[in-house]
């Protein structure tokens, strides 16, 4: 097809992952309710705004219900699609839930707004992400199954297409590539499009983070290579920890019809809009200014080196960073090579830690990290070190309870009677919330149920644990 008559599709990050990224997942339901109805005129293929980190940090951190979120933005974007970012079997959560829950999941959320599921899993594991494409199918929704995009000695072109025809196969509509520390070359991203366009017949999506100031290269040279949507944020929420801007993107390629359906001039009010929203939420704000070149050789994401260097603060163990940083690619080569995206970059993260300030590597293995290894979470991608493995087998592992529905619902309600608050049980949304977040969702719910609120002095107060991706 001639470039100048094919159109590249549009998903704006900056209700999701453009904040996550960049003041921690801290923008307020009302910062978004302002701008929501501008934004749906601009032509976007879709908004991202719910999933990823926004689940936990309304709950834990905003005192609001992401249940009450979704409804509220899908009232208003009557002609553009919402999109939410599921981590497969963990979905919002942390550990893998049961399929009942699985499924319980999907549905509430179709009915709630949400019509295109990125899914992906942390391993790359497909058998972690293949029900969830299946139940989005079920609901008549957008089903999109992601590969967590990584470099390593078992990474290769191969494998990544290998991943995308199984969730061809599966039955999703589309396929994402998606790069959470920006290490995806511009050459390499036109090769894996390329190849991807020859092997699948469904749509290609992307996003890319700028963290390493690869970004809007990549982006060019994959939209060359015939990419059919890609990610980018507004202006004032982009780059460093984030994305190429959107504004950028667009204008690059003024002499295509890329774009064409998109409008330009409500641009400048979308930007000017989010600078004031930033400016307000500063203190979330990391600590990167410009490249992180480091990432390319250690591959930590930068939420992660947000948390590290907080949790050392704590610790009086500044000193130790740097050693940290080194042993992170040391434990993800001895657990088989795995991406560094939740949930697994918090336990090679966790673990690099124990390692440097026990000063003997693996004299004590985090039990998450023991679960990894003996596959609770799936199947790595590479080969564990042997006498890390045969450490964790000595090791009794954490067993998980797959929650059921009924037995969940049940504890809520017992809650909310000794309590003496209204019966939040009544809803499935909530009894999902309190299965994923059961401690976060008690403080919650007691606020709610005593009508207490947090002021934005309050929020700012409790920076607490940054959550990126």
């Amino acid at each position: 097809m001639n470039k100048n008559k094919r159109k590249v599709g549009l998903t704006e990050l900056v209700l999701r992952d453009g904040q996550q990224s960049l003041i921690a997942t801290r923008m307020r339901l009302d910062d978004m309710l302002e701008v929501a109805k501008k934004m749906d005129q601009v032509g976007y293929w879709s908004i991202e705004m719910w999933g990823g980190a926004t689940y936990d940090a309304c709950l834990r951190y905003l005192n609001e219900d992401p249940w009450h979120r979704l409804r509220e933005l899908k009232k208003i974007f009557k002609k553009t699609k919402l999109q939410m970012l599921i981590r497969g079997k963990n979905l919002v959560g942390y550990k893998p839930y049961s399929d009942e829950v699985v499924k319980a999941f999907v549905e509430k959320a179709s009915l709630n707004g949400i019509d295109v599921f990125r899914t992906f899993d942390a391993l790359n594991d497909f058998s972690n992400i293949e029900l969830t494409i299946k139940e989005v199918k079920k609901n008549g929704k957008h089903a999109q199954g992601a590969m967590a995009y990584t470099v390593s000695p078992v990474h290769t072109l191969k494998s990544w297409l290998d991943l995308a025809k199984q969730i061809e196969d599966a039955g999703a509509d589309s396929v994402a590539i998606k790069d959470m520390a920006g290490l995806l070359k511009p050459n390499a991203a036109f090769e894996l499009v390329s190849k991807l366009k020859e092997n699948i017949s469904i749509p290609i999506h992307m996003q890319t983070h700028a963290t390493t100031g690869f970004s809007t290269a990549t982006n060019m040279k994959a939209i060359e290579a015939g990419i059919d949507n890609i990610d980018t944020s507004i202006s004032s929420m982009s780059m460093t920890y984030g994305h190429t801007a959107t504004e950028t993107i667009v204008s690059m390629f003024d002499d295509t019809k890329f774009f064409s359906d998109i409008d330009k001039d409500l641009f400048p009010e979308l930007s000017s809009h989010f600078k004031k929203i930033r400016k307000k939420y500063e203190l979330f704000e990391g600590s990167l200014k410009g490249v992180d070149a480091s990432m390319l050789i250690n591959q930590v994401p930068g939420g992660m080196l947000s948390n590290l260097e907080s949790q050392l603060r704590e610790m009086d163990a500044d000193d130790k960073f740097e050693e940290v940083l080194s042993e992170i690619p040391r434990v993800r080569q001895d657990l088989g090579f795995v991406p560094l995206v939740t949930p697994s970059s918090q336990i090679v993260g966790a673990q690099a830690l124990f390692n440097v300030l026990d000063e003997e590597r693996y004299k004590h293995l985090n039990i998450e990290t023991v679960n990894l290894i003996l596959g609770k979470y799936g199947k790595v991608p590479g080969k564990i070190n042997k006498n890390l493995s045969e450490l964790a087998k000595k090791i009794k592992p954490d067993e998980y309870i797959q929650e059921d529905l009924d037995s969940s619902k049940s504890r809520l309600k017992s809650f909310c009677k000794e309590n003496k608050i209204k019966d939040f049980s009544q809803r499935l949304e909530n009894v999902l919330s309190y299965i994923f977040f059961p401690n976060v969702v008690e403080d919650f719910f007691l606020k709610k149920g005593s009508k207490k609120e947090m002021d934005l002095e309050q929020l700012q107060e409790e920076i607490g644990f940054v959550i990126r991706e």
